[in-house]
């Protein structure tokens, strides 16, 4: 939430603490109008040609698998998620030569823990270090292809709204808004459902706070730059900011009315001291803000067990980490507890009890934190402090990490992630699930018999692209594996056989390139069985002279034998092919099953795959661990 190596926000922050806790009388009313949510555009509702998350399902890698539409019920109406989010990776960041990785210096010196001044702790420069490394690397908030990324993974997740964090004055970091801006325009031109952005400013009235509330109208809102991302709250554009301005000219009144604002709430226990204030983090039980509009979910909190009130060092005994329970005032105490979400878990539960009409979640990709001394920032552990970042207990970002792998090698970075959709469908509901149309047999290499074939599995255009940016410190991301760009699936069946098709944005690579085209299907929808529930993959041995292969999982590991083969046709940007049910096990009346299509999913050490390349690879349809659904009824 600070930006921790500036000491002068630390300060600022306790004083915006000691002005909420005070509760003066300080006209803060906002102005107002229409009703909430009049603009606030929830995710599209299932239309042939749209994509629908909704759709999807996905068991993360503790095997919780996501709510389905008869656990949760329809879409409500005027329910909203917003995530915090961080556009400070950004070049005025980064200026340092190297990365300092709490996680990775303790990991390689463990006498470092005690000892504030080891050579280690250089490695973060300007006294700044990450507390783990994200998932896309330690990436420019500039970096289009991580926005992209983001852009998809937060749509797919079903969050309306990010707010940037601004509430370091004077400090907007207007590069990366602009570039998330402009990247994020681009994915919602192709079909991606993007939040909408905002900004939370100082958390209290100041000179600072009107001067970043002018440079943001004068920049963004005035000229109507990207008006389409813009956040609406009442039917204006919201800024969760405090309303400070003036009213004795046109140009501050005009820009005075032109927003509604919800002023921040800095503290962790007390609630809104107006009506109208948000909130941004709380310990639990949190309160309801702003006129039963709004509640705080966390992923952890760095306050400590003896001072709920002020924010602490969070490598200090006591706080609020990820396995903290507020209910029993207690610690889940299993091993790895910090992947469990217990704190994450209790908060939601809150949330969903309250009913808010928005649910503000921190937060998504925070990361870095400053490294102070004790006589600034007291700690009772150790001869240094961490405030906002500290390790993997200690932390609060969703967004999937490099950090967390079991002993076999399986990737654990996003289980988060899941426990975000998990909640967020049980807030928000579902689209009812579509189910397969009737029986059909279709001639390979007509490519004209899938018109009036259902499910529709759609999938976003443009996102197969490659990365060339600067990272932080002297850090550079490339990646060449954006190809083929996979846009739609279907799947038919006749008595004894069934079919695919897949549809790319343009006209597929050559049938030979590396890691072609690869079908993946979970049979049994049980993610015990198989690699990563995987238990068949067409394409695995590249298909060649109008014939492909099945190959089946041997083992749950990354090991695969040919079951069989089928022909297959290819026109263009096109591909259809059958084979008979048996060859998928397939042997009786009932079909449900998932799949997904991935192409180029290079590992980055040969023969080495895990989750974490569907992410990284140059298209997965659906993305992340998501599969399509196709169920006979």
């Amino acid at each position: 939430m600070t930006k921790p190596f500036f000491k002068l926000s630390l300060m600022g922050l306790m004083l915006a603490l000691l002005m909420s806790c005070s509760k003066d009388n300080t006209d803060n009313t906002p102005n107002e109008g229409g009703d909430p949510g009049t603009d606030p555009t929830p995710p599209p509702v299932e239309t042939t040609g749209e994509v629908n998350s909704d759709l999807w399902t996905a068991t993360d890698p503790l095997g919780r698998a996501l709510p389905n539409y008869e656990d949760v019920g329809n879409k409500r109406s005027n329910k909203f998620v917003a995530v915090f989010y961080w556009t400070w990776h950004c070049a005025q960041q980064v200026s340092y030569g190297n990365v300092g990785n709490v996680t990775q210096i303790l990991r390689e010196n463990p006498d470092a823990l005690y000892n504030a001044d080891h050579p280690a702790w250089d490695r973060g420069g300007s006294n700044t270090h990450f507390w783990g490394e994200p998932l896309y690397g330690y990436y420019r908030t500039t970096d289009p292809y991580v926005l992209r990324k983001h852009a998809e993974m937060l749509a797919d997740a079903g969050v309306d709204a990010v707010f940037f964090d601004c509430t370091n004055a004077p400090f907007l970091w207007e590069d990366s808004y602009t570039a998330l801006m402009k990247t994020w325009d681009q994915a919602r031109k192709d079909g991606v459902n993007v939040p909408k952005v905002s900004f939370i400013l100082p958390f209290g009235p100041s000179d600072a706070s009107y001067n970043m509330i002018k440079s943001l109208y004068e920049d963004v809102y005035k000229p109507n730059k990207y008006s389409d991302l813009w956040f609406y709250w009442k039917g204006k554009p919201v800024l969760m900011a405090y309303d400070n301005i003036p009213t004795d000219n046109a140009a501050d009144k005009a820009m005075k009315n032109f927003f509604t604002f919800r002023p921040g709430q800095p503290d962790y226990v007390n609630g809104p001291s107006d009506n109208y204030q948000w909130g941004w983090l709380e310990i639990y039980p949190q309160n309801m803000y702003g006129l039963n509009e709004e509640v705080t979910v966390g992923v952890a909190q760095n306050t400590c067990a003896s001072n709920y009130y002020h924010a602490s060092a969070f490598n200090r005994s006591g706080t609020l980490g990820r396995s903290y329970m507020g209910k029993t005032k207690s610690w889940d105490n299993r091993e790895n507890s910090y992947l469990y979400g217990a704190n994450f878990a209790e908060q939601w539960e809150k949330a969903l009890e309250l009913d808010p009409q928005l649910v503000f979640v921190t937060g998504w990709n925070e990361y870095i934190a400053g490294k102070w001394p004790t006589s600034e920032w007291p700690n009772d552990l150790y001869p240094y402090s961490f405030v906002d970042q500290y390790d993997s207990e200690h932390s609060r970002d969703i967004e999937p990490n490099n950090e967390w792998w079991d002993a076999s090698g399986n990737y654990l970075g996003d289980v988060y992630y899941y426990q975000l959709i998990q909640n967020v469908r049980k807030f928000k509901g579902m689209s009812q699930r579509v189910y397969a149309s009737a029986e059909k047999s279709i001639k390979i290499g007509s490519f004209s018999d899938w018109a009036d074939v259902q499910p529709d599995f759609r999938h976003y255009k443009g996102n197969a692209v490659k990365r060339a940016h600067k990272g932080h410190a002297d850090l550079f991301y490339s990646s060449s594996l954006g190809r083929n760009d996979i846009v739609d699936a279907k799947v038919a069946r006749s008595a004894d056989s069934i079919y695919f098709y897949v549809e790319t944005a343009s006209a597929m690579t050559a049938t030979d390139d590396d890691y072609w085209m690869w079908l993946l299907i979970d049979i049994d929808r049980d993610k015990s069985t198989g690699w990563e529930g995987y238990d068949y993959i067409i394409n695995y041995v590249n298909p060649a002279n109008g014939t492909g292969t099945v190959s089946k999982n041997v083992g749950n590991k990354w090991e695969w034998e040919e079951a069989g083969n089928f022909t297959y046709a290819l026109k263009g940007n096109k591909m259809e092919f059958g084979m008979p049910r048996e060859l998928l096990g397939l042997d009786g009346d009932k079909i449900d099953f998932e799949f997904k299509w991935v192409d180029n999913m290079k590992p980055k050490d040969e023969g080495v795959f895990n989750a974490s390349l569907f992410y990284t690879c140059g298209d997965a349809a659906p993305g992340a661990r998501f599969n399509f659904i196709y169920t006979v009824k």
